[in-house]
């Protein structure tokens, strides 16, 4: 007769903090990804929290429990931040009670974790301050401007900054489960959770790729908006913000070279260089999107000029090639080259 005598994993304890108004997918995508681990080796106690022992309503109408109230939460493996609505996250990051809860809880947790937009609460808490972060790429211009002192990588899929780590939009926070699920148990546990939800164990490709393109609707309008605007209708015009050039685009709004390139940054948020990129990668995804286009063809009429400056650029800004973002986001089905 033989024995098994491998000694079963230690549980880790896992508590995810919520409150209403959380989106339902930072809570269950996560939670889903450690209790399936445990079908393969894994081992976690999955707990939820929230300022009361009350249902948590989510921003779909779902109500999730049960639920322990946060000052009951005894000292945990690891600490989970759930993000959700604007005014669920305002409401906990400006909750000084809350937040010293949560500072207390994080000082005794081996890690601490934010879910989207769940790291502006750990941010308000002072925990992410000279730290790595990332959050929701809708909301990154927000969190950068209430939390300068943290060093924000808004196309990041997730971040380590020991013992902090935070994530991008909703199902980025399944990403960063599967990462900690294999630091605890090893690649083979979390490929295997991976092929039993059916995703991706390390997701191709940054933010970048979800991005909805350049949003001119906060701007001042003005001769700069304007000019803006009409890069935007047309990139693949000779909108070229490198030497010579930038005086072409400084004449259209009848300034001298050095006033446009800091009222462009100002009025726009980037520099004019940035900009004609930006405005051409947004047309080159659209066309990408929703036409049949070749590659070539794309490449002119969003004003790269060739299939390789394309392709740089895609590259380099969205972390993936034109071709894969195509198949990936594509209208309609299958794709063409």
């Amino acid at each position: 007769m033989t024995y098994d005598t491998q000694i079963p994993p230690k549980s880790r304890s896992v508590a995810f903090f919520a409150m209403d108004g959380v989106q339902s997918l930072d809570v269950t995508g996560p939670m889903e990804a450690f209790a399936v681990a445990g079908l393969f080796g894994g081992a976690y106690d999955l707990g939820l929290y929230a300022l009361t022992a009350a249902p948590i309503q989510t921003n779909a109408g779902i109500c999730l429990g049960p639920v322990t109230p946060l000052h009951d939460m005894p000292a945990v493996d690891t600490l989970v931040v759930c993000g959700g609505s604007e005014k669920a996250m305002t409401a906990a990051w400006q909750d000084g009670a809350t937040l010293d809860l949560l500072r207390t809880h994080a000082a005794r947790a081996r890690r601490v974790v934010s879910i989207c937009t769940g790291a502006f609460v750990l941010a308000a808490a002072g925990l992410l301050d000279g730290r790595r972060a990332t959050t929701h790429w809708k909301t990154a211009a927000r969190f950068q401007e209430i939390f300068p002192d943290v060093v924000l990588d808004a196309d990041a899929i997730y971040v380590a900054d020991p013992p902090f780590y935070t994530s991008a939009g909703v199902t980025a926070g399944i990403d960063l489960s599967l990462a900690l699920i294999e630091a605890d148990h090893g690649p083979r546990v979390a490929r295997s959770v991976a092929r039993e939800l059916v995703l991706f164990l390390r997701r191709p490709g940054g933010q970048a790729q979800f991005g909805a393109g350049i949003d001119l609707s906060a701007t001042t309008p003005g001769p700069i908006s304007e000019l803006a605007m009409k890069i935007l209708e047309d990139p693949s015009g000779r909108h070229h913000a490198e030497g010579r050039h930038v005086a072409a685009l400084a004449t259209l709004v009848n300034m001298s070279e050095r006033t446009f390139l800091r009222a462009f940054s100002k009025a726009i948020g980037m520099t004019p260089a940035k900009f004609v990129e930006e405005a051409r990668l947004t047309r080159a995804k659209t066309l990408l999107e929703d036409t049949t286009h070749p590659l070539e063809k794309i490449a002119f009429e969003a004003g790269f000029g060739s299939v390789d400056a394309l392709v740089r650029s895609f590259q380099k800004k969205v972390g993936i090639t034109p071709g894969a973002y195509r198949n990936r986001f594509r209208s309609g089905g299958g794709a063409a080259n």
